[in-house]
């Protein structure tokens, strides 16, 4: 099943779940997100970018996940359509960043208040 291609960048959509409902912008765009990262491949792929000292990594220094590049393009791919990387060309290679906001939007999300 195919993810839906945001139109917009991910940013801080939504007040934490506690505070009062989403709407149904707000709960699809967010389901996007989360079911980007539902994949473990995905999940880790997300974190070697988020975790890559200097904010980005490329994608020769994440490819060792597993599985075949063609299925880490893929995955990377997936995770651009949701929002959550950027990425940028540089020469033969490609650079990946977590989107600004993204991890903050995330976690203001689960927040209690």
């Amino acid at each position: 099943m195919a993810l839906p291609v945001l139109d917009e960048p991910a940013a801080p959509c939504c007040p934490p779940l506690t505070e009062r409902p989403l709407t149904a912008g707000e709960a699809e765009r967010t389901a996007a997100m989360f079911k980007a990262l539902g994949d473990p491949v995905r999940l880790r792929l997300f974190s070697l970018v988020a975790s890559h000292e200097g904010g980005e990594a490329c994608v020769c220094d994440i490819s060792d996940v597993g599985v075949s590049q063609p299925t880490v393009s893929h995955h990377l791919k997936k995770l651009k359509e949701a929002g959550l990387l950027t990425s940028e060309r540089r020469g033969t290679w490609v650079y990946y960043r977590v989107e600004p906001g993204v991890l903050a939007a995330m976690g203001q999300l689960l927040t209690a208040r």
